[in-house]
């Protein structure tokens, strides 16, 4: 048998952390039996589907580099296949119309709860064999077997069984002639031969549903999978509306690829205690038994560590193109300035992602904000404008601009003022570069160079000046 999986996303929203897990699994799997790996949108929700969220699907997994074998796939390009198998299932008895309005549904529900009928079910129609006239709107309800059971296998929770009775026959197609997600899911998943289902376990009460479609239709159950949710600290469920966790968002962040597949591939599965999985070791180890039934926790810091790993795994040539792209990007001119090359290997042990990088790069090329940080009057006021002036005095005397030649003129502004160095050295920092948190003092201040520093810290005088601070 052929291993085929799918990833199934709707485009009602963003994908996040847990869509890309169970595109991950199914990618991983298929990948590691030698199968096929399918990609197919489902949108028939045509209210909420947006093609901007199909864009965001494609960008995202192409990002990732999980590549699929087929699609993607459109739902609403098979409304005609759909209600073809639904006709047939009317004509068979598998399915019916129902012309009850929702005030006749919702009264008939309150009077089956009044009753001890145990029996789910608040539909007249359901053995109503008189022709009603075609021209009334109805919906199309699965005919459900009552006084039996539904049982399938789910990988990581094995055997799982519905009793028939507590579920109502439910709408197959709705009175606009669309077929609903339970159904199409069920068609699609049949006709691309489907043999494993994975994803999140919310759909464990959709899935005694979507097998009874598919006894009606005489199709094979595919093997079930449905993995633990994905929640964040504070114990809320992560999910399309909390554009937070908006994947490509880490993208933009400067998280790389493949540490964000490494992490995710972590919450809810494992293999002993290796943490760190190159993209083959993912395809060669990844197993549905080694799946976890308990929630996984995403933490930005677990993230943040796997890749400061994988940073410092780049060549000098990939961090250079991704740190022009991103002055191109800001419209920042990098020639007037240390060369590129010679800032990133003091900055990248120290940051967690690109951008991080980036932006501390960003002061040897741009004016200090000095009303942006909220340190500032701590630092830049008249109490410390004397530091600033016999800083700007001795380095206006010194003809060699050294690492050495800068030490030694903290060091004797330490001496006169008997101030402690963090004084200093903050001071100087924030005059400079308007941030509090750099590499060490002396190291920004040579590649700054002599010139650009003299400016910064003579606006920085003027700054505490106009400010009265």
């Amino acid at each position: 048998m052929k291993i085929i999986t799918r990833f199934a996303p709707s485009p009602t929203g963003y994908l996040h952390i847990g869509n890309i897990r169970t595109a991950l699994y199914s990618w991983l799997f298929a990948k590691k039996n030698n199968g096929k790996f399918i990609l197919r949108i489902e949108n028939t929700d045509f209210k909420r589907s947006k093609n901007i969220f199909i864009k965001n699907i494609i960008e995202t997994l192409k990002w990732l580099k999980i590549d699929w074998d087929e699609g993607p796939y459109l739902q609403s390009k098979k409304l005609d296949r759909y209600n073809n198998i639904i006709n047939v299932m009317l004509n068979n008895g598998n399915a019916y119309k129902c012309y009850c309005s929702k005030e006749e549904l919702k009264k008939n529900k309150f009077k089956q709860n009044t009753t001890k009928n145990n029996i789910k079910n608040n539909c007249k129609c359901r053995n109503n064999k008189i022709i009603i006239n075609n021209n009334r709107p109805y919906t199309v309800k699965l005919y459900i077997p009552k006084n039996k059971n539904i049982t399938f296998i789910d990988t990581i929770r094995g055997k799982i069984t519905f009793k028939n009775n507590v579920i109502e026959d439910f709408i197959i197609r709705r009175s606009n002639g669309i077929p609903t997600y339970n159904f199409c899911v069920v068609i699609d998943d049949w006709d691309m031969k489907i043999t494993h289902v994975i994803r999140g376990e919310e759909h464990i009460n959709n899935t005694p549903k979507q097998v009874h479609i598919i006894h009606a239709i005489k199709a094979s159950v595919p093997s079930y999978t449905h993995v633990s949710v994905i929640t964040d600290t504070s114990g809320k469920k992560i999910s399309k509306r909390n554009n937070t966790f908006n994947i490509l968002s880490y993208k933009e962040n400067g998280y790389l690829p493949h540490a964000v597949l490494n992490y995710i591939l972590r919450l809810g599965w494992s293999y002993g205690n290796k943490e760190i999985f190159s993209l083959e070791e993912m395809k060669k180890l990844f197993n549905l038994k080694n799946l976890n039934k308990s929630s996984s926790i995403f933490t930005i810091k677990k993230l943040n560590w796997l890749n400061k790993y994988y940073l410092n795994k780049l060549s000098e040539k990939e961090m250079l193109n991704y740190l022009k792209k991103f002055f191109n990007k800001k419209n920042i001119n990098i020639d007037n300035g240390p060369k590129l090359k010679n800032l990133y290997k003091i900055f990248y042990k120290r940051c967690n992602t690109l951008s991080e990088i980036s932006n501390l790069c960003v002061i040897f090329y741009t004016d200090p904000n000095y009303n942006k940080n909220s340190i500032i009057k701590k630092y830049l006021n008249s109490d410390t404008k004397i530091i600033l002036y016999l800083f700007l005095e001795n380095i206006n005397y010194t003809k060699t601009w050294s690492i050495k030649n800068i030490d030694f003129i903290l060091k004797k502004i330490l001496f006169k003022l008997n101030l402690n160095f963090k004084k200093i050295a903050m001071t100087v920092r924030l005059a400079i570069t308007g941030f509090e948190n750099t590499p060490p003092i002396r190291n920004i201040l040579y590649l700054m160079g002599k010139k650009k520093t003299i400016y910064h810290i003579k606006n920085a005088i003027n700054f505490i000046k106009l400010n009265n601070f």
